[in-house]
């Protein structure tokens, strides 16, 4: 069961969400009153697109915006080119140009922009450094999104684009968490393996380990607080739980010598692979990492343990069957039965917060691929195709992205998908490998 970096590791997953943008433009929960407008399923198949145009910044009362202006408007820009089911319309393409006088509804002509079928567009008023970010509805002129951000500064103005954005995602879908989450990842630094924390736009990285030699399977705890991993020193492994806000880390070592692919339960506890008898087994640790119970044994090897957010279902991989598949354990019954059947090779399962997606890695001749495996109809969709291998899946917090490592650039760099195979975007983490992204879904509650 190991793998190119030593463990396969299957990261916390996310459960998928289906979004109705109507014409009140309001989130789903309240939105069944409004009249039907435009509308983009993420939850199902054949989701669709919104176009949206971003008009040029404006100073509020005649005013000139500020340069961080600029920033504020390139920061959003990035950040919804990460929305598959949002198509950017650029303002000069536009019939006369930029069709505003300011940005209120009332200053802004509607016609052109439903001529070119836009659907959503944003303002941005400027009052020296302070700013007011609108998104509106063409179809009714409604206002969807609102929001203040007083004195800003440079490195203030990138985070006010993230929140700006993530209340956009809010109103769209119900749920945010994309842009106000963060990605634990192993990132290579010189020739060990430390961990790392960053925004899945790529922004605010920093190094949280510094332990030397191989780190590797970061998993949140339910709260985004602490990142437990695993540690592979030159005669045995240990488990290493670091502090996200100090940076602090305590290590801890287990008979056997082997510590492979550690994963969170929502109380705290811990769920991490040790031989203790001699064969890889999973095991239930308490937070003084104190052994409590066996969740997976067998005569075979039995790893990478995932859990939903509620801690009623476990994703784990074993050979038990002569080759690794996938197979699940009904945490409150005990029951266990195999997931995947089709393949010979099959690691890294990742299970949804809400118990009904397994996410995974399978062998595809010779290659590795993503695979996402409903629980509730059994149905499989491959959904990612290279080149080169595509590893460690792990579901966003919105339930709708997927991130995963990948060496299609030639070194293992960290990508985004869709649980609907949306083309694969690049996670800026700087020069060097990483690998096995983490998600924190901590900003969900289901």
């Amino acid at each position: 069961m190991k793998r190119r970096n030593g463990i396969g590791k299957g990261m916390i997953c996310v459960l998928a969400l289906g979004v109705w943008i109507l014409a009140g433009m309001m989130p789903v929960a309240s939105a069944s009153a409004q009249s039907p407008g435009v509308s983009v399923d993420i939850f199902g198949p054949g989701q669709g697109q919104l176009n949206l145009v971003v008009l040029s910044p404006r100073g509020l009362d005649g005013g000139t915006p500020p340069d961080l202006a600029a920033v504020f408007e390139e920061a959003v820009q990035q950040n919804l080119n990460f929305l598959p089911f949002v198509q950017m319309v650029a303002v000069d393409s536009l019939l006369g140009g930029d069709p505003s006088t300011g940005v209120r509804i009332e200053e802004i002509d509607l016609k052109p922009l439903r001529l070119a079928k836009v659907d959503l567009v944003v303002t941005m008023g400027w009052e020296d450094n302070n700013l007011q970010a609108r998104v509106y509805d063409t179809l009714n002129g409604r206002r969807l999104v609102g929001k203040a951000y007083p004195e800003l500064d440079r490195p203030k103005t990138p985070l006010a684009a993230d929140a700006f954005c993530a209340a956009f995602m809010k109103a769209l879908t119900g749920r945010n968490g994309f842009f106000n989450s963060d990605l634990a990842y192993v990132g290579k630094v010189s020739e060990g393996r430390e961990i790392f924390v960053v925004s899945p736009q790529g922004r605010e990285r920093r190094q949280l380990t510094k332990l030397g030699g191989i780190n590797l399977s970061p998993a949140w705890d339910n709260n985004g607080d602490r990142i437990v991993f695993t540690h592979v020193g030159e005669k045995s492994h240990s488990l290493g739980i670091v502090d996200r806000a100090t940076g602090k880390t305590r290590m801890r070592s287990f008979p056997g010598y082997t510590v492979i692919g550690p994963d969170f339960l929502p109380n705290g506890d811990m769920a991490v692979t040790l031989s203790i008898k001699g064969r890889p087994d999973i095991y239930r640790l308490n937070r003084a990492f104190q052994v409590q119970e066996t969740l997976a044994a067998s005569h075979s090897i039995d790893v990478s343990p995932s859990f939903d957010q509620k801690g009623i279902r476990m994703a784990f991989v074993s050979d038990r069957r002569g080759n690794p598949h996938i197979f699940l354990k009904e945490m409150l019954t005990g029951q266990v039965r195999r997931v995947t059947h089709d393949g010979k090779y099959n690691t890294s399962p990742c299970m949804s917060p809400d118990g009904r997606y397994v996410a995974f890695s399978r062998q595809v001749e010779g290659r590795h691929r993503i695979f996402v495996h409903d629980l509730m109809t059994g149905q499989e969709r491959q959904i990612t195709f290279g080149p080169g291998n595509d590893e460690e899946p792990a579901f966003g917090p919105d339930g709708y992205f997927i991130a995963f490592s990948s060496s299609r650039s030639g070194t293992y760099q960290i990508y985004l998908t869709t649980r609907h195979a949306d083309q694969p975007k690049l996670v800026p983490t700087g020069s060097g490998e990483a690998t096995a992204p983490a998600w924190d879904t901590s900003r969900i509650q289901y």
